[in-house]
């Protein structure tokens, strides 16, 4: 089989949200098909990372530790920006075409065999698909750890077959309503499904109803908590230097938070290019389970603590691209729901406060659009309203409909590279163009770009 064949049939599952009628969410038929595997699942540890926002972030974070560390360490994401690859990498490096068609090939085969002999009732879906072929192929290349983010929710998520060595739930809010629940305690619940019997989970202070849930979970469970808090540092006018600085790097400057911490027994000096001081709370995180992980007997030491959190890689998150001639400076940020677009609005009115802001906008039309909105257009000088190539995108007509309540110029391009073009046109050299929102659209404003992921 082909790689265009096997991305293609992959596709042809549908969106895991737009076609998840709730008989997916069925853990026991994700066991059934890694048992025909011969369960790779089992073949290595693995971390699990449940939460609303800021779960890719210590993710990848963690899995650059885990590398600097000399582990090889598998990373599983969702979604991905560019290409499907993204989402199963070794050691930073994405699974090849050629790897993803054959594991593809495998898993596929031995769906087809498990419907024709009714041990599976129908074909799994399109993330227990890539979820099964993540498992495989860590398992074909012997990877030491593997570090899953969750894709949704985690109680009935497909990565929650594994006992993982341990679990990490970042920031919960509300996102996923239709299927996860309308309220903070109701999807706490789904998340709080990662924490195993007798197992760890790493996690931090958060809204009260999220801690009740988490808390009541771990008692219930029996299981031990990690309190990443000591990793979190404060933010104070003592501490504000440390937390945006520039790092020179050839002609680009990249900021980056930089501040000293206390890890097993060491000083090490943090330098962080996640931009953003929610992006302190994900590297705590990350942070506080190295600790964990380097007590059950992995080789991880502060130095590579340090080098990993230096070294990390996430695209798409606050990613700044700097002006270059009469080109205009670019922010990247995937500010999906409520959460992140605060979280957007922060690190922007703290770095550019002054400057003229364009903003290429897109979202999934079953997201909360309006608030969103409200939120972020405030800044804006000008929003140009887009449209991904997705089914679940909303119009730009949809979008200025929901921000009706904002007073702020809108106008609409059907496509995100002209969207794009226009907002560069805008903004000119002075200005900073931020293209947000839905991940595909900030995926295909970077293929747009040919920005390397």
């Amino acid at each position: 089989m082909s790689y265009e064949t096997a991305v293609s049939r992959i596709y042809e599952l549908g969106h895991e949200l737009a076609h998840a009628p709730s008989k997916k969410f069925d853990l026991a038929h994700m066991r059934v098909l890694l048992a025909a595997l011969d369960h790779p699942e089992r073949r290595s540890p693995g971390v699990l990372i449940a939460g609303t926002n800021g779960k890719g972030s210590t993710a990848a974070t963690l899995a650059a530790i885990l590398q600097a560390s000399g582990l090889r360490a598998g990373l599983y994401t969702s979604p991905h920006l560019v290409r499907i690859n993204e989402r199963i990498r070794i050691n930073g490096e994405a699974i090849s075409d050629a790897d993803f068609a054959l594991v593809h090939d495998l898993v596929e085969r031995t769906a087809a065999r498990l419907m024709s002999e009714r041990e599976l009732p129908w074909h799994p879906s399109f993330f227990e698909m890539l979820t099964a072929m993540a498992f495989e192929f860590f398992a074909w290349r012997q990877v030491e750890i593997a570090v899953l983010e969750v894709g949704m929710g985690g109680r009935l998520d497909a990565t929650n077959v594994i006992e993982p060595r341990l679990s990490i739930i970042a920031d919960i809010s509300l996102d996923h309503q239709k299927f996860l629940g309308d309220t903070i305690t109701e999807i706490a619940h789904e998340k709080a499904g990662i924490i195993h019997a007798g197992g760890v989970v790493v996690t931090l202070p958060q809204q009260p109803e999220a801690n009740d849930v988490i808390g009541n979970t771990i008692l219930e469970r029996n299981a031990r908590a990690v309190n990443a808090v000591p990793f979190v540092p404060p933010v104070s006018p003592a501490s504000a230097p440390y937390l945006v600085r520039g790092a020179e790097t050839g002609a680009m400057r990249h900021p980056v938070s930089r501040y000293p911490l206390q890890v097993l027994g060491e000083q090490i000096m943090v330098e962080t290019p996640l931009i953003g001081r929610h992006q302190l709370r994900n590297v705590a995180l990350a942070v506080a389970a190295a600790e964990e992980l380097s007590r059950q007997g992995l080789p991880i030491t502060a130095h590579s603590i340090e080098g990993g959190i230096r070294e990390t890689h996430w695209p798409g998150r606050f990613q700044v691209v700097p002006a270059t001639g009469r080109d205009p400076e670019i922010v990247f940020d995937v500010a999906h729901n409520p959460a992140g677009a605060w979280a957007l609005r922060s690190t922007l009115s703290s770095m550019y406060e002054g400057r003229p802001l364009i903003f290429v906008f897109g979202m999934m039309r079953d997201k909360a659009i309006g608030e969103v909105a409200e939120i972020l257009f405030p800044l804006a000088e000008r929003v140009i309203a887009t449209h991904a190539e997705n089914p679940r995108s909303a119009a730009p007509e949809e979008i200025a409909n929901a921000a009706h309540r904002v007073s702020v110029e809108i106008e609409a391009a059907a496509e995100v590279s002209a969207a794009l073009a226009a907002a560069r046109a805008y903004a000119g050299s002075g200005g900073v163009v931020v293209v947000t929102g839905s991940i595909y659209v900030v995926g295909e404003a970077m293929r747009a770009l040919n920005i390397q992921i």
